[in-house]
């Protein structure tokens, strides 16, 4: 499983026009799942997601998590986070899950932060446009432990 993170001021995810998920200042967490995540991935990273200290304290560092800071998440599904692009100039997405797969996957992780801080999502399947300021420019790449790197 594995998770783009953004630090973000404000993000917004809107599908045919219409606004489904806003933030303020937060993080916009853009979520992949593969062919062997688990629930144990999922409960992983919805901890390491919401507890990744990424927000300056006073002395300008990374001290703080989201929730510290007051912040809210913007989870977009985003199978294209599976994207093999080291042959060819075509990805393959073989490693990406199927939706009927991935979104009990994708609905669990939501569930999880929803337990810890207030959420917004896109649509899970749906062609979303997302909009975004990313603060810093903040980005961290968060993957389950059994895909091999991992943020520690």
């Amino acid at each position: 499983m594995r998770a783009l993170v953004q630090r973000v001021k404000q993000a917004k995810v809107t599908v045919d026009g219409d606004t489904v998920g806003e933030i303020g200042v937060g993080l916009l967490v853009f979520l992949g799942i593969t062919l062997s995540d688990t629930i144990e991935d999922v409960d992983w990273l919805v901890e390491k997601v919401v507890h990744l200290r990424i927000f300056d304290d006073a002395s300008g560092r990374l001290q703080h998590d989201v929730r510290d800071i007051g912040g809210k998440l913007l989870v977009v599904s985003q199978f294209t986070l599976y994207g093999e692009a080291r042959r060819g100039r075509r990805p393959d997405f073989a490693l990406a899950a199927p939706a009927m797969m991935a979104e009990p996957l994708y609905q669990r992780f939501i569930s999880g932060c929803r337990r810890i801080l207030p959420v917004e999502t896109g649509i899970f399947g749906a062609d979303m446009d997302v909009s975004l300021v990313n603060w810093g420019p903040v980005t961290i790449w968060v993957q389950s432990p059994k895909s091999g790197k991992t943020v520690e």
